[in-house]
């Protein structure tokens, strides 16, 4: 079962370095995506914060009727 997650995140991995790769060829950066996006590094952290806030007490409550089982 590991292996076909594995090569999915291969894929996913690869794809962004080609993608990345074209980007930075046009002179895009990640931060003008943001910024045209309307985001900043620290709102992205409080986003990040925010999700795992959120799902890490879902995650914690359904592992404890998973593992047992």
């Amino acid at each position: 079962m590991l292996h076909p997650i594995l090569r999915t995140l291969v894929k996913v991995a690869v794809a962004s370095l080609v993608v990345g790769t074209i980007l930075a060829h046009f002179g895009i950066t990640a931060e003008q995506l943001m910024r045209e996006f309307g985001l900043s590094a620290d709102r992205l952290e409080d986003y990040a914060k925010r999700g795992f806030a959120w799902a890490w007490p879902n995650v914690l409550l359904g592992s404890l009727v998973i593992v047992p089982i």
